[in-house]
């Protein structure tokens, strides 16, 4: 096949697939998928009906998060033997809250070439059309599912003025914005759902607009992708005066738990809910 770049051994693509519409896809990937030795596909079965839209008649197996080392070390082998393989992922661009990025650190480790292919990502699609800022955005993917992880990483970006930007299931997004406007206030965003596809739609407007919108449905259907607006409040808060707003408050209410009292001087000052937590305990144990 043509290669892009020289190469000794073979190249290991990591190779970006339409998300929904497959008018999406690029001559550039069709071209790889058909002339490469072999498809890493994260579920064969999806794949196939790509390949076989496009008349792709190419070898594909699975790799996915049960079996990616194990397949790291036989593609590994392939492309040492002078074999070239492409990643893909069921939509996107592979290793993007997806599975690919165990894999693709195993073969670079291995001087071998991994080169992008790209194109289409949720992330990157809905961004361009949110009408919030894209010179600085942080890209969260999925959060952990427990109230109390996904809580700390809320707060730990309360005070990030870029974009934030969260992947969520339909069954769990009304209960993520509602997380979100409990720590962060109700700020600007918007939400992106089915992006590509029949039924796509974009919610834009303040937080507590999106919940409404979507609560009033009979039930959330597809992928979601939630934009939120950064901090726009000026932090300048060292810990002397994060100390005294602490002892402050324990004069006033000596009554408010731990957790309470850090929850609201977090969201008074727009502080990381965990560093205030933190400072309360240390105040608590040298009094």
């Amino acid at each position: 096949m043509r290669k892009d770049i020289g190469a000794h051994h073979g190249i290991f693509y990591v190779v970006a697939t339409p998300i929904g519409n497959l008018e999406d896809i690029t001559y550039r990937t069709v071209r790889i998928l058909k002339e490469v030795d072999l498809i890493a596909a994260e579920d064969t079965r999806h794949t196939i009906k790509l390949l076989n839209h496009f008349d792709i008649q190419n070898r594909c197996v699975s790799c996915n998060e049960q079996n990616e080392e194990r397949r790291a070390n036989e593609f590994i082998e392939k492309l040492k033997s002078g074999k070239s393989i492409a990643l893909v992922s069921d939509a996107g661009t592979p290793s993007v809250s997806d599975p690919g990025f165990k894999i693709v650190r195993s073969i670079i480790k291995e001087n071998i070439d991994v080169i992008p292919i790209p194109g289409c990502s949720a992330a990157i699609a809905g961004l361009s059309v949110a009408g919030l800022p894209t010179d600085s955005f942080i890209f969260k993917g999925f959060l952990p599912r427990k109230r109390g992880k996904k809580n700390v990483i809320l707060s730990e970006l309360l005070s990030e003025k870029s974009t934030l930007i969260f992947y969520e299931s339909p069954r769990r997004i009304t209960a993520l914005i509602e997380e979100i406007i409990e720590i962060m206030g109700n700020r600007a965003g918007m939400l992106a759902r089915e992006i590509t596809k029949l039924h796509e739609e974009y919610i834009r407007g303040d937080l507590g607009y999106i919940l409404k919108k979507l609560k009033a449905k009979e039930q959330v259907k597809g992928e979601c992708t939630l934009y939120v607006a950064g901090s726009d409040k000026e932090i300048k808060f060292d810990d002397n005066k994060l100390d005294d707003e602490i002892r402050l408050e324990f004069t006033l209410s000596r009554e408010q738990s731990t957790s309470d009292l850090a929850k609201k001087i977090a969201a008074k000052f727009s502080l990381s809910r965990k560093k205030v937590y933190d400072r309360v305990v240390k105040l608590k144990n040298s009094q």
